[in-house]
């Protein structure tokens, strides 16, 4: 019982940090003149990735023992799984649920039986999805790559890890240049919490509220990693499960409460481009760091989460392209997830 009230704790900390931190890094996107999308995709994803990106660091150049130094492969290969699959269904799952209370009101006026199709509608038109796919189709080569690298060994390998970072790069600098913000016209921002009543909060407002919010995110995630570490052997995992199916969804919580509190302000496409944003960062400056550092040197179950998470961003493409991601089959991602945990009994045994 000790473990669980600092859990509910810190994941109570985690949500109302993500409100503030969303709140301010608006404002500074706003400040910096960066197209909306690249709010999500680039300022919030490299807020909240970051952190992580530290850990990682920290346990390939640290690390005492190659299996120690190997935990920071298994967290490069966890958190693009756990985004895939859990945060892309977390979205979904929301959008359903927001849809069904805006649809209620309605339903309950006219007197009409509610259809049950609150998520067939697509999530925005072509334009909408193109743009969503195309982040997928930056990510997934560069996963395929990185997943391959893990099969072979060959004298430079680790010099590819540059290749990442490299690869970062040029999605950064696309990012940052764009201007298409999808809808194409400014929105009024919530007032900065620092900053209430301030119609324009000051820059160092702005600053201060996010990097605050960024330091309790990546201490309560890191306590909140800890404490579920401690609970899984107490449920009777092991602790390969409990590092491989929790702790994965634990590392990603801020992004998907993230994508919770956009969603919930209507602000879909953000809560979109915050995943696939953070999808990109752990797919190179992990796995780059992983590259310089470690054998980068996959096992089965290594190999199996690295499958599951093509497969679920293939499922999403194709969606995508055919002009179908609904909120529905945006939900069901999460079930690639359930089929990584079940897959992980044979090869854990």
């Amino acid at each position: 019982m000790i473990h669980f009230v600092p859990l509910v704790v810190c994941a109570v900390a985690i949500y109302l940090s993500c409100e503030w931190f969303v709140n301010a890094v608006e404002w500074l996107g706003r400040r910096l003149n960066i197209a909306k999308m690249a709010v999500g995709t680039i300022l919030a994803a490299f807020g909240t990735a970051l952190p992580e990106s530290v850990v990682t660091l920290v346990a390939v150049t640290t690390g005492a023992t190659e299996e120690a130094r190997n935990i920071g492969v298994g967290a490069a290969m966890g958190g693009p799984l756990a985004l895939a699959t859990v945060a892309y269904g977390v979205t979904g799952g929301m959008l359903l649920l927001k849809r069904r209370r805006e649809r209620r009101p309605v339903l309950e006026t006219t007197g009409m039986a509610s259809s049950g199709l609150d998520g067939v509608e697509a999530l925005g038109d072509e334009k909408d999805m193109k743009r969503l796919a195309k982040d997928q189709q930056w990510f997934l080569p560069i996963f395929v790559v990185k997943v391959s690298l893990g099969l072979v060994a060959f004298a430079f390998k680790p010099a590819l890890g540059l290749l990442f970072f490299g690869a970062y790069a040029v999605y950064f600098w696309r990012e940052i240049r764009s201007d298409d913000d999808g809808d194409g016209e400014e929105e009024e921002l919530e007032p900065l919490k620092l900053q209430p009543k301030a119609a324009i909060p000051a820059t160092g407002a702005v600053v201060l509220q996010t990097v605050a919010t960024l330091g309790v995110i990546f201490f309560a995630s890191q306590l909140f990693v800890k404490q579920l570490d401690a609970i899984g052997p107490m449920l009777g995992l092991s602790a390969a499960v409990t590092a491989l199916l929790l702790s994965p969804v634990a590392t990603e919580l801020p992004e998907i409460m993230n994508a919770v509190i956009w969603v919930r302000q209507g602000k879909t496409k953000l809560a979109l481009a915050n995943i696939s944003g953070a999808m990109m960062i752990q797919a190179t400056v992990p796995s780059g760091l992983g590259l310089l550092f470690t054998s980068w040197k996959f096992d089965g179950a290594l190999l199996w989460a690295g499958v599951i998470t093509m497969a679920a961003i293939v499922y999403l493409l194709l969606s995508m392209r055919a002009r179908r991601l609904t909120p529905a089959r945006l939900a069901a991602a999460a079930l690639f997830y359930v089929v990584f945990g079940l897959g992980l009994i044979p090869i854990l045994t």
